[in-house]
């Protein structure tokens, strides 16, 4: 493994020997906007491994992408290797459909330590939740960013951090009340509290998310990718192109399906993805916003 081929990856040429915040803002978006959150593996037969050579060949040498417990466990290493002071945490995604925090602590992020001040930094949430920066640890303020106005509350010693997007503006009108569309302004991303988790910790979690009939990630095959404008996304069939703040205040969400055989190339041709086995595509009714 080494830090030259991830940043010829991510198409980073600024300096890595400043573990600064500048650095880690441009290393962030970097990554978001060349490596995809996507879980196909599973829908390929593939199994998901916590390894961290592995992730590192599958996403640099292979060019994949994959979701947290690869992406933000990769960006711990290179964040580690490049000088920062970074811990790795565990927070519970909010459950739309059930209206809480799930109970277990599924989603790996990292907490970043920069001449004094603290950052989350999260490479691997997928979609118009993405942060494209890391945002300060300090509770109540608005951290703007191009998908929308990221905040995290702390309470009592549990850190919540939500997003503030836009209203959807949907051409395609057979997508209108899509089950994938967010309409609430305001959601809950997930919560965490600052106890340092090691990759151990998620083991179970991941084993779960890839077995489970009742798991996100069994009942969907997700791939998102941030673009300089917004973000496309893969779900199941349902192919999305998002335009950030198209007009005043609102989102273009440009959505349609597409067939079997159309698959690879889109993923090939929006994604530069291609996979060594054969894509079984799915979406059932399984909360999931773009």
């Amino acid at each position: 493994m080494n830090l030259e081929s991830y940043f010829e990856r991510i198409g980073y040429n600024g300096p890595s020997d400043k573990a600064d915040l500048e650095t880690l803002k441009n290393l962030h978006r970097q990554h978001v906007l060349s490596i995809p959150f996507e879980n196909l593996s599973i829908h390929c037969g593939e199994w998901i491994t916590t390894d961290l050579e592995s992730i590192y060949t599958k996403i640099v040498k292979n060019n994949r992408g994959g979701w947290c417990m690869e992406n933000n466990h990769l960006f711990s290493w290179v964040l580690k290797e490049m000088g920062y002071t970074n811990t790795t945490l565990g927070s519970r995604v909010f459950n739309r459909d059930k209206k809480e925090f799930n109970p277990n602590e599924s989603h790996l992020i990292n907490k970043v330590l920069i001449n004094g001040k603290s950052y989350i930094a999260d490479v691997s949430f997928g979609v118009s939740y993405q942060l494209w920066h890391p945002i300060e640890l300090v509770s109540g303020k608005d951290q703007p960013q191009l998908p929308g106005v990221f905040r995290l509350v702390e309470k009592s010693g549990v850190w919540i951090l939500e997003k503030t997007g836009r209203k959807p503006l949907i051409p395609n009108e057979s997508f209108a009340n899509s089950s994938l569309i967010n309409k609430s302004l305001t959601s809950q991303m997930y919560s965490f509290t600052l106890k340092p988790r090691g990759i151990d910790h998620f083991q179970e979690t991941s084993n779960f998310y890839q077995t489970s009939p009742e798991a996100l990630f069994t009942n969907k095959s997700i791939c998102s990718l941030q673009t300089p404008t917004g973000f496309k996304a893969l779900i199941g069939w349902t192919y999305s192109e998002v335009t950030y703040n198209y007009q005043d205040g609102i989102d273009l969400l440009d959505m349609k399906d597409i067939a079997n055989d159309e698959i690879d190339k889109v993923l090939k041709e929006e994604f530069s993805l291609s996979l060594k086995s054969k894509l079984t595509p799915k979406n059932t009714k399984v909360c999931f916003n773009l």
